[in-house]
């Protein structure tokens, strides 16, 4: 659920952005003016910020100066004034849309829904790594490196070593890697394991170790 925080110094404006928000699925924070919502975006996590450009104690393009010193949040900015320039300068600051009062609220519903789903599109997914002295696991990228240098396996060659390092710790039978890795419908033998581990442990050199043989069930990775 995105959360957002409203930040305007009309109570009924609030309350109304609010009624719409809830409907919509959004959890609602309110700020009653710049210094309040400079406040809590310092203290408190939000998906987007609703703010309006004329309050007092700190307007919204100062309030969003110093909530960009911190924080990359989402922002749309809400004006009584239409002027180029107040566009323009919302714009500089990095706000992400602009709405002039007197505005409609499912308009602003659909504004706040385009500009959470092009951030949220726009984040960087988070890298799933594995990383043990020189050896690094890239699952992500689907890359490995040994001592700062990548190493190129086999597409089989890394889908074994991905799926022994994901189960580290793990004694793994040979019927098992088989079955997972190569799949139930596999017809060769258990040399083709035997050989692919060799690859494998060829490929990650003075780590090869970590690839312990277990004599009558299978391997497992130890790391």
């Amino acid at each position: 659920m995105s959360r957002l925080l409203v930040v305007d110094d009309e109570q009924k404006i609030r309350e109304m952005i609010k009624k719409y928000a809830l409907f919509e699925g959004y959890e609602v924070a309110e700020a009653e003016d710049g210094m309040q919502a400079v406040e809590m975006c310092r203290n408190q996590d939000f998906d987007l910020l609703i703010m309006d450009v004329m309050m007092p104690e700190l307007d919204g393009f100062s309030a969003c100066r110093e909530i960009r010193k911190y924080k990359q949040i989402p922002m749309i900015m809400l004006s009584a004034r239409g002027e180029e320039y107040d566009k323009i300068h919302g714009f500089e600051l990095g706000v992400d849309d602009y709405v002039v009062k007197p505005f409609s609220p499912k308009e602003l519903m659909m504004r706040v829904q385009a500009v959470l789903r092009r951030s949220q599109g726009a984040q960087t997914p988070a890298r799933d790594v594995f990383e043990y002295q020189g050896l690094k696991v890239d699952f992500t990228g689907r890359l490995v490196y040994v001592d700062g240098q990548k190493v190129e396996m086999s597409p089989k060659e890394y889908d074994l070593f991905f799926y022994l390092v994901k189960n580290r710790g793990i004694a793994l039978t040979r019927e098992k890697l088989l079955n997972d890795v190569w799949g139930y419908d596999f017809y060769g033998d258990d040399r083709t394991l035997d050989t692919h581990i060799k690859l494998v442990r060829k490929s990650l050199g003075p780590y090869s170790n970590l690839l312990v043989t277990l004599r009558g069930v299978g391997y497992r990775f130890e790391a």
